[in-house]
């Protein structure tokens, strides 16, 4: 079936589909959408190439559908690369800028690279803050 059919079968309704607002913008939860926008563009489920990124506890792993995998083919479908979390945001870039040259959606490098990105420094080790040193008056009466 092609994108386009399954797209107008899966837009008004399917189980991933959150609408908040009922004037607001209608949000995805599907796997594969990398913006959670209910679009074409971004879907999942309608497209044949997609990227999967999921926050794993080793890092961030990308996972994308193989280019003549067969449609009824699930592990063997996709290839997957991981991002260890303190390899930090040019190593994503790599991985991104990889894919879209080989011309796998490079109109989802973006959306790729904000994604891992967010989940590299969300997975960073925070440092501990020094106390403040004291100023002024404070400085010179204690």
């Amino acid at each position: 079936m092609s994108g386009d059919l399954q797209w107008l079968l899966l837009r008004k309704n399917n189980s991933f589909t959150v609408k908040r607002v009922p004037e607001g913008p209608v949000f995805s939860k599907e796997p594969g959408n990398l913006t959670n926008i209910h679009s074409w563009k971004y879907s999942g489920l309608a497209n044949e190439k997609t990227i999967t990124v999921k926050d794993t506890e080793s890092g961030v792993q990308l996972a994308y559908r193989k280019k003549g995998a067969a449609p009824t083919a699930v592990r063997s479908a996709y290839s997957t690369l991981s991002i260890r979390p303190r390899s930090g945001p040019r190593r994503a870039a790599g991985v991104a800028a990889k894919l879209a040259k080989r011309g796998y959606r490079p109109d989802l490098r973006s959306a790729v690279l904000a994604r891992v990105s967010a989940l590299v420094v969300a997975k960073r080790e925070k440092r501990a803050v020094p106390p403040k040193k004291a100023r002024g008056k404070k400085a010179k009466t204690a």
